[in-house]
């Protein structure tokens, strides 16, 4: 049986690039090591969570990537707070022209331009 080992995001600065996720989620580079072209990063405490890879890339970000990040957030109020955290972390707001009526979700950019979601997992 297989199982997701990392999901990987293409970066063109690793440095900036460890800075931002590494405080947003709380990781580490796994076994200290950040390379120039490939620096995977793991939960800090030891615990279980999926392994975020940061691989060199030349490509341009996609508007409209066909694979992202969710993150979640227990409810609305804690989903405020984390959009306001990741924002000062470097984040930007995506003006997202792809949102329902009422959406669960908000769509940030990290440092590098990766679209990604911060989901209230409360949300109706």
């Amino acid at each position: 049986m297989l199982t997701i080992g990392s999901l990987v995001l293409g970066v063109a600065d690793m440095s900036r690039a460890v800075t931002f996720w590494t405080a947003a989620l709380d990781y580490v580079p796994r076994g200290g090591l950040v390379e120039d072209d490939w620096t995977v990063l793991v939960p800090a405490a030891g615990g279980t969570g999926v392994q975020l890879a940061l691989g060199y890339s030349e490509s341009p970000v996609q508007e409209h990537p066909r694979v992202h990040l969710d993150l979640y957030a227990a409810d609305a109020e804690d989903q405020a707070a984390e959009v306001r955290r990741l924002l000062a972390l470097g984040a930007e707001e995506v003006d997202w022209d792809l949102y329902p009526e009422d959406p669960d979700f908000v769509v940030l950019a990290d440092p590098e331009g990766n679209r990604f979601c911060v989901i209230d997992t409360t949300h109706g």
